[in-house]
């Protein structure tokens, strides 16, 4: 079975980022994710959930300054406490909200700072939001993400991110595989969930390129839908893409898995 969770960072952004809920229940989801909570109040989001039937499935740790370019900043050594006092405000939200799961976005490679001070310094990172998050009773989420659309970001494959997720050896960190960057940077989407289908803690969807609904693309989604169910896979897919119009007419490629 595909579960689908609803983007409200790209999806019903005709409307207020609180309205948003309800226009996704309106459309017969079930869940949500969205990038960033940190802007509105705890109790108002799980009002919104509340009041429209909807489980929250994620959302990111606090990533820097998104609008001064910051895409993560858990490779940048000097940024350790911010990373960390990010973690526990997420935590805290996450104690209302109730989220499967939380995010983490690395980040940029800084200027000055190498490829294996990079890499020290998330493992260092992951491995304490990993043990802080399952205290606090949800899972944590590592996401390698494509280069053309951020570039210099420091997580940019699969087998990268399961080499790290192997070395922070914590059974509560797991990968969120994006089928829309992958695709951009290695392809094999099909094979690669299904070898790692014990290490994907979520996964999420557009097609390429533009980033926009499944069927405009080159990605052959009925194809990858019927494999994904056939692996058994329990967890849900966020349906984070660009609406090419707006995201009522585009539901159209979703509306058997939603009715």
């Amino acid at each position: 079975m595909i579960n689908l969770a609803a983007n409200l960072s790209m999806m019903f952004n005709e409307v207020d980022f609180l309205y948003r809920f309800s226009k996704a229940s309106s459309q017969n989801f079930k869940a949500v994710e969205y990038l960033f909570p940190y802007d509105f109040s705890k109790d108002n989001i799980l009002n919104e959930l509340n009041e429209n039937n909807l489980k929250q499935i994620l959302f990111d740790l606090p990533a820097g300054d998104w609008n001064s370019g910051d895409r993560g900043i858990a490779v940048d050594p000097e940024r350790k406490k911010e990373f960390e006092d990010g973690v526990h405000l997420a935590i805290e939200y996450a104690s209302v909200i109730k989220p499967d799961h939380l995010t983490c976005l690395v980040g940029k490679l800084r200027q000055g700072v190498s490829d294996s001070q990079a890499r020290s310094i998330l493992i260092e990172n992951l491995i304490y939001a990993a043990e802080h998050t399952a205290k606090a009773g949800v899972s944590l989420l590592v996401e390698p993400i494509n280069t053309s659309d951020i570039p210099g970001y420091w997580l940019c494959n699969t087998d990268e991110a399961l080499s790290i997720i192997n070395e922070v050896n914590n059974p509560n960190l797991k990968l969120q595989y994006d089928i829309y960057h992958m695709q951009i940077m290695e392809g094999n989407i099909i094979n690669t969930i299904a070898n790692n289908l014990d290490v994907i803690g979520h996964m999420q969807l557009a097609d390429n390129p533009g980033r926009h609904e499944p069927g405009t693309g080159e990605l052959n989604y009925p194809e990858i839908f019927r494999r994904i169910d056939s692996m058994n896979y329990s967890g849900w897919i966020g349906c984070e893409y660009i609406p090419i119009s707006d995201t009522e007419s585009g539901l159209t490629w979703a509306q058997d898995f939603l009715n």
